[in-house]
């Protein structure tokens, strides 16, 4: 019997949500890992009319891995909604959780978790300068294993 987190794992292989290109985003962001050019974009429109500014809507692109794909399906269903810094919080949450996780497992995670960091700095970023192009921020973890690097090295 599939659990239920396997279901939902898997509804967001067949089905990811929020992927593709937004028109006319506030902001653009991209996580990326120099290693194998892989990247993930994340594109928000933003409500500043509270407190805080809110993620009003999310999509994201990804030339990646399935798991990219299912990483960035969850993270910003989760995100969708969410005052900055609640979605900050999320994020540091996240990127603790993959702490404990084999770097080449938690790269995907990362990839997407800083995409859309990058998405809402770029924001902050062109309210002091609209000519600001999206940010870019690099993971930290790899997606090669470390078997696979003592092959190559051989």
């Amino acid at each position: 019997m599939i659990q239920q987190v396997d279901r939902e794992i898997l509804d967001h292989m067949i089905d990811p949500k929020n992927y593709g290109s937004m028109e006319d985003p506030d902001a653009i962001g991209i996580g990326e890992n120099p290693q194998n050019g892989e990247k993930v974009i994340v594109y928000l429109k933003v409500d500043d009319a509270g407190e805080a500014p809110r993620i009003a809507s999310i999509r994201f692109q990804a030339i990646g891995c399935m798991t990219t794909v299912v990483a960035g399906s969850i993270i910003t269903e989760e995100a969708r909604e969410l005052a900055f810094p609640q979605a900050e919080e999320m994020i540091s949450v996240a990127l603790g959780m993959l702490e404990n996780v084999p770097p080449e497992e938690a790269a995907c995670s990362e990839m997407v978790a800083l995409a859309l960091q990058a998405a809402m700095d770029t924001w902050h970023a062109r309210r002091e300068n609209p000519e600001i192009p999206a940010l870019v921020y690099k993971i930290e973890n790899t997606c090669v294993t470390k078997e696979e690097t003592a092959k190559e090295n051989g």
